[in-house]
Order: structure tokens, then C-alpha cells, then sequence
């Protein structure tokens, strides 16, 4: 099939790469000369892991291209998919301009039947104004359709091309052909392809999202009574998490989600509950709570240092808003930085992706270090922030002659507490005891 993909962020670029490599024609088309001259270059523009070997064999076998012109790169497509920046406004809700003025382009360029693809995260009610911005000037036949993704970051790759389920929201039989004939490389395994009317695929998106950033904030909420009560929430997790009803995943405490999916999801469903006047009490919960979270170590650095940061140098392990990736939107490590640095102290980073990406924002305000080590040598203590797998067993012998104080402020519950007595380490963490 000839597919456009309008849009080269993480989203659009995943889809179009994995699309060629199912034997496509796919042309990505974005704004951005630099980003379109980067991948005219062999450059990805993101880190995503398993990414760069798709896109350099399908660039090589010309089944992947890129453009500026919008009108270029849909000429002859099958399917148009809209994947485009929806961000948050300062009242929640998803902001559309981006998508509705792609949609209101393709009104006048369109020369033939097309089914249009809104694969960004959208509020309900999305896929109708971009059906009739298109109508306000097209001339031929076409559809909309709602086909939200459900990629994670770090994964995204294998997510695409062995999806748990696809889901495709069309009342439209002609459209559901062809929706069927794209993916059906995809779920041949017998995966299902769910169809449903526009609104409820929609919705669906921020159903899972809003639950899933539920579940986590509900087992950072026990991880925090337990500290209360003397409990260990590592205990707890697993005592749960083998009971099917509940499930094994999302269930590890820390300090809250980030990245742009959660945060921004989460805060477009109350926006569109409170559209519709309902008060959703849950979300706003998860909102509170998780926005609490993302500071829970700050006050455990300020007691052990009793409230006096200047000078003090912080290593920070972790930048990124989860592992596997360079994203550091809504990222807990950055307003935990820029809280360490209004109180005086020094800050020394590593993160195997991140760092550049947080240097574009702080500049030389901290110091980036080539490993996780040199971020240790002479700091007072150590934060960590992300769950990179190289972070889970480190050289403690090694750091505690690089450290000042053996002192650990663990986000992510990475090291056994036996482990830290053994060592002689002070280790504070997340719903469990403090080591000293």
C-alpha cells in the first residue's frame, strides 16, 4: 500500500518505519527541514531501541522516504495518518491545531479516495472536526478514521510490529477494508483487530492510559503508607500482583510517572469529564498525587543534610523519564534538579541518552558526566532517578570510595535492602525502611 504519515515524532516515525518494513510504500512528511535533512541523511532524530535497523534497511530498499511537502507525500496514498504534537493547554485539554490545520491542507489537495488517520491522542469528537475541515474544501471521497497507538517508549518497535490489539474506530465499511488489508501482517498470530465507532476508539486511548497511570499511583500511595506503618512494599507488590484479577505490571513504587503520554492523557480526560460536567474524582487524585510523588526524595535530602545544600554536590543517575529512551518530558530527575540547584547545591548527571536533551534546557547550570561513575567522584550523596539496567548492579565498593558519604536516595527501588546493610550504606527509598 502507499501510506503518508504526517508527523516524524516518536509516534509518526515508529509507524511509517514499520509500515515499509511490512513491504509498504511509506513517505513521512513533517515541517521540519532540519529533522526531514537529518533522515534524508541516514540521522534518526530519537532514540528508540531496534529503530535504526529498520529505518536504514527500508531507506536503503527505498520503501521509507521523507518530505516537507505535505502535498508530495500524499500523492497516490491509500492512507493518510495524522501523527501530530496534541499538547496539553493550560486548562488540560488537548490542543488541535496542529491536526486540524493538516486537515484543513488536505482539503484542497486531495485527488482521490483516502482514509484519514488520526494517530495522535485526541479528545472525543476529534475524528468529526476533522472530517468536516477536510469537507469544508474537498472534492473527492474520503474517511476518517480513529486508530489510537498504544506504543511504549523503549519498546515501541516491538509494540508496532506484535501489537496486543489494534484498535480502529470507523463506521465505515470501505474504511474498515482497507484498515483490515494494512494490518493484517500484523496480527497474524491472531491478535484482534477491534473495531468501534469513532468517539469510543477515542476514548479508549485515555481509558488506558488514565488507568494504568491509576495503578501506579495507587501502589506509590501504599508505598507511602507503608512507610507509615513499618510495611515493605516490595512484599506487597508481589502478595498482589500474582492475583490475575490485578496483574503483575504498573505495580513498582517510585516517584510518580512522566513522559508525554500519562501526564498529558490523564490531565485531557478530566479536562473532557468536566466538558461534559462530570466530576471524575479519581483522576484528579492521581493528578495530586502524582505531582506530590515526583518530590518525595527532596525532603529526605534536606533532613539528612539538615536543611543546609550549599556547595553540597548531588550525582544524579538517570534523566530520562524511564529507561530505554532519550524523552525527558515530565521527567521526575528535572524538577528534582532545579529544586536541588535553588538550594544551593552542585549537581553532576549521567544518563546513557538523555543528556543532551537535558543540556538543550540547563545548559551548564549542572555538570554531564561520561559515566555513572565520574558523576560520583567527590559528591555528597547520590540520586537516582531512572531505572536503566546498568544502574541495577553497580560496583558499590567502587562508589563508596568515589562518594563522600555511602548515601543513596533510591526513586526507582533498585537494590535490595540487604544488600545496602551489607555494603554499610545509608539508603533511603520508596514504602521501605531506611538503611543506615
Amino acid at each position: 500500500m502507499k501510506i503518508a504519515v504526517v508527523g516524524t515524532g516518536y509516534v509518526g516515525l515508529v509507524t511509517g518505519t514499520c509500515f515499509a518494513e511490512t513491504g509498504n510504500q511509506v513517505i513521512c512528511v513533517d515541517i521540519d527541514v532540519k529533522k526531514i535533512d537529518r533522515m534524508l541523511n541516514g540521522e534518526i532524530p530519537i532514540y528508540e531501541p531496534g529503530l535504526d535497523v529498520l529505518f536504514h534497511r527500508n531507506v536503503e530498499e527505498g520503501r521509507l522516504k521523507f518530505t516537507t511537502s505535505l502535498a508530495e507525500g500524499i500523492k497516490d496514498a491509500e492512507v493518510i495518518f495524522l501523527a501530530l504534537p496534541t499538547p496539553p493547554g493550560e486548562d488540560g485539554s488537548a490542543d488541535l491545531k496542529y491536526i486540524l490545520k493538516v486537515a484543513d491542507d488536505l482539503g484542497y489537495i486531495l485527488d482521490k479516495y483516502a482514509v484519514v488517520i488520526d494517530k495522535s491522542t485526541v479528545p472525543v469528537g476529534t475524528a468529526e472536526k476533522v472530517r468536516a475541515t477536510i469537507a469544508k474544501n474537498a472534492k473527492v471521497e474520503f474517511d476518517v478514521v480513529s486508530n489510537p497507538e498504544f506504543l511504549r517508549e523503549g519498546v515501541a518497535v516491538e509494540d508496532f510490529m506484535k501489537p496486543d490489539r489494534v484498535v480502529v474506530g470507523t463506521t465505515s465499511e470501505k474504511a474498515k477494508k482497507v484498515m483490515e488489508k494494512l494490518y493484517a501482517p500484523l496480527v497474524r498470530q491472531g491478535n484482534p483487530v477491534i473495531f468501534m465507532d469513532e468517539r469510543s476508539a477515542e476514548m479508549t486511548k485515555y481509558a488506558a492510559n488514565s488507568f494504568l497511570a491509576m495503578k501506579i499511583t495507587f501502589m506509590n500511595e501504599i508505598a507511602n503508607l507503608c512507610e507509615k506503618v513499618g510495611a515493605n512494599v516490595d512484599d506487597i507488590r508481589r502478595g498482589i500482583g500474582t492475583d490475575s484479577r490485578i496483574g503483575k505490571r504498573f505495580l513498582f513504587a517510585g516517584i510518580g510517572y512522566g513522559g508525554s503520554c500519562f501526564p498529558k492523557d490523564v490531565q485531557a480526560l478530566a479536562k473532557t469529564s468536566a466538558d461534559f460536567d462530570y466530576d471524575f474524582r479519581i483522576l484528579k487524585s492521581v493528578m495530586e498525587v502524582n505531582y506530590d510523588q515526583k518530590k518525595k526524595l527532596l525532603p529526605m535530602v534536606h533532613n539528612f543534610f539538615n536543611d543546609d545544600l550549599k556547595g553540597k554536590t548531588i550525582a544524579v543517575w538517570g534523566l530520562a523519564f524511564k529507561p530505554y529512551t532519550d524523552d525527558i518530558r515530565e521527567a521526575p530527575a528535572l524538577e528534582n534538579i532545579e529544586a536541588l540547584l535553588e538550594a544551593g547545591a552542585n549537581i553532576t548527571v549521567y544518563d546513557p541518552e538523555a543528556m543532551d536533551n537535558v543540556k538543550a534546557i540547563l545548559g551548564d547550570k549542572v555538570t554531564f558526566c561520561h559515566t555513572p561513575y565520574a558523576a560520583l567522584d567527590d559528591a555528597d550523596a547520590l540520586m537516582i532517578f531512572t531505572e536503566w539496567p546498568q544502574f541495577r548492579t553497580p560496583e558499590f565498593e567502587k562508589m563508596g570510595k568515589l562518594l563522600k558519604n555511602k548515601v543513596i536516595f533510591d526513586g526507582r527501588n533498585l537494590y535490595e535492602l540487604s544488600t545496602m546493610r551489607e555494603m554499610g550504606y545509608t539508603y533511603f527509598s520508596i514504602g521501605r525502611e531506611k538503611v543506615s
